[in-house]
């Protein structure tokens, strides 16, 4: 199922609870504004999840009502995740769904950090839309 990002945030959802420690989950690193976990069903070698502590459904709703500290704080944290696991070298893909187009499944912020194997084109080519 697929989520709407124009809805409002649901502090039932998943990361939410795993953010409240309802939901266990392997850190690999948290500070005051972020907090970033290995994927459970991971789509390359190194997929890691990073989530901001605030209650935001997306990217645009993140950037409209986050504080510029936590902005900056979530960005940063990222970078140094990805310096910190030595994905820097081989690169790595960021991605962050948004929206029923995207297929994004969880309403929550959240930013895949994939690496470890060549990963492809950044979309799938699809005939129909030419």
């Amino acid at each position: 199922m697929s989520v709407d990002a124009t809805q409002p945030y649901d502090d039932t959802n998943i990361f939410a609870r795993l953010l409240r420690g309802e939901i266990p989950s392997t850190r690999v690193y948290e500070d005051e504004h972020t907090v970033v976990f290995r994927d459970i069903a991971p789509w390359a070698p190194t997929h890691l999840l990073a989530i901001p502590r605030g209650a935001y459904v997306s990217w645009d709703d993140f950037s409209e009502r986050a504080s510029d500290a936590e902005i900056a704080g979530f960005t940063r944290a990222i970078g140094k995740v990805a310096r910190d696991a030595g994905l820097v070298a081989g690169g790595y893909r960021l991605i962050a769904n948004v929206g029923l187009d995207s297929h994004a499944e969880i309403p929550h912020l959240h930013v895949h950090v994939l690496a470890g194997r060549p990963l492809g084109p950044m979309l799938v080519e699809n005939d129909s839309r030419r």
